[in-house]
């Protein structure tokens, strides 16, 4: 650009002397051309900085509250949750379906346990066994006997020559069978421990194929028939328990639906010294949501009104924003659990939610508690993370107004209108570039017109002064 100080210094190169100020009357000519063209353009970028500020708000309040209310649901005190009074025995969680209700005795009489199997012990865990294979076979050990599990094919593993204990534990731990090893130093030596999984049908055999030449593998083999009984240190066993009077099994500690909806950690026993499993209530906690839910909601409304306002609203003719005002015009009405049975719960409005004629919304206190009361269940089934409830709802409106790639969401808004505003900074800069070319040719002309004047007025002074002078001679 053409500064101030530089068309000074070329109209006084040029021989300015009129007296008039020829570059503020260039740079104000050259304004002049183009002054409504950039107040129409600032103006329009000024309504496109707040469409984009407005948009981009509103999705954000979306967001964040379905990051909130997914962060609410998770927290799992919405549904009702289940509790031991005797922590010590057993622990309780919700397994992923609804939930029964009441309370139930829980006598724990025995623990599922595995299978622990040692070898012989060794000078160090350094040793070398041998090599050749070794092979697991699961399935039941009872007393001397064997019952393989059919279901289960048997896993070789190939041992290398000069392989040490050790080197066999990590081979075991490699193949993911569910059977597990180590080495123990035990007052004896180094001893190849394993273990298998938690309950009667997780017990194992190893059987050792050696490679001739090199002896030793088969010193690791194990059966009920033939081997060592002391190498068995522990049977693999299934929990047994009961559960109001009733005699169950497990095949592990990890016991699910035994109570609907609900996985038992067991812990310990309590033979004769029964427990019981309850579940906490969830009402005030869903109220306590509803309450926040509501005025969250009601905030949103708010700006949706402001920002569709046909008069002043940023956004009154945005069809995203349209889009949004529409989803919750319907959002009290619409059904969350389409899957609920006859009479339960399954909108907003049966948890309380209600639209109002500006858009906002209310709590009706009376419904939520009457629906509370007449099925507890049935409204803590609501708020979960799955395909359908309270939390997809909104998480779905949320995506929706998220998603760039639809130009009728709101982030499709933000995406037009930043390109529109990219553009009208680019037609900006293209009109202050023809104003500056503007402006330094009127300069150029005016240095010359300027120049000439100044001659003009010399030429002019100089007769004035021949005038004078003759009109001084004849006086």
């Amino acid at each position: 650009m053409t500064t101030p100080s530089i068309t000074t210094s070329l109209v006084t190169a040029l021989g300015g002397g009129s007296g008039v100020d020829m570059t503020a009357l260039a740079n104000n000519l050259a304004q002049a051309q183009f002054a409504a063209r950039a107040e129409r353009l600032a103006a329009r970028s000024e309504t496109l900085d707040r469409q984009i500020s407005t948009a981009s708000n509103l999705k954000s309040m979306m967001l964040s509250l379905a990051a909130s209310l997914g962060e609410r649901v998770r927290v799992g005190d919405l549904s009702p949750r289940p509790e031991v009074a005797n922590g010590s025995i057993a622990r309780a969680a919700l397994s992923g379906s609804v939930p029964a209700r009441g309370s139930y005795s829980l006598e724990v009489t025995a623990l599922a346990t595995g299978q622990v199997l040692a070898s012989p012990a060794y000078a160090a865990a350094a040793a070398p066994v041998g090599s050749g294979t070794l092979t697991l076979r699961f399935g039941a050990v009872n007393g001397s006997g064997f019952s393989e599990d059919a279901a289960r094919a048997p896993v070789s593993l190939t041992i290398a020559s000069g392989a040490t204990l050790s080197e066999v534990a990590n081979a075991i731990n490699a193949a993911g069978t569910g059977v597990t090893a180590y080495v123990a130093n035990s007052a004896e030596g180094a001893r190849l421990v394993l273990k298998g999984q938690e309950g009667a049908a997780g017990g194992f055999i190893l059987e050792g194929s050696e490679t001739p030449g090199d002896p030793g593998l088969s010193n690791l083999a194990w059966n009920p028939a033939s081997g060592a009984a002391d190498r068995l240190l522990g049977g693999g066993a299934d929990a047994a328990f009961t559960l109001d009077g009733l005699a169950m099994t497990a095949q592990s500690n990890s016991v699910t639906n035994a109570i609907p909806g609900v996985t038992l950690t067991l812990t310990a026993t309590n033979t004769g010294a029964p427990t019981r499993v309850t579940f906490a209530d969830p009402t005030t906690a869903i109220t306590s949501t509803m309450q926040d839910l509501t005025a969250a909601l009601n905030e949103i409304a708010a700006e949706i009104r402001g920002a569709t306002d046909p008069l002043t609203g940023d956004l009154s003719r945005d069809s995203g924003a349209r889009q949004l005002k529409q989803a919750f015009a319907m959002l009290a009405g619409t059904v969350v659990m389409p899957a609920a049975a006859n009479g339960a719960p399954r909108t907003l409005a049966d948890l309380g939610l209600s639209t109002q004629r500006d858009g906002s919304f209310a709590l009706d206190t009376r419904r939520l508690t009457a629906t509370l009361q007449t099925d507890a269940q049935g409204a803590a089934a609501m708020f979960t993370n799955g395909l359908f409830g309270v939390f997809a709802t909104v998480d779905g409106i949320a995506r929706k107004v998220g998603r760039a790639s639809d130009p009728g969401t709101l982030a499709g808004s933000v995406g037009r209108y930043s390109a529109l505003k990219a553009k009208l900074a680019d037609d900006q800069t293209k009109i202050a570039d023809r104003q500056d070319a503007l402006r330094t040719q009127l300069v150029k002309r005016f240095a010359a017109t300027d120049a000439r004047v100044g001659a003009s007025q010399s030429t002019l002074t100089f007769l004035q002064n021949q005038i004078d002078a003759w009109n001084a001679r004849r006086d």
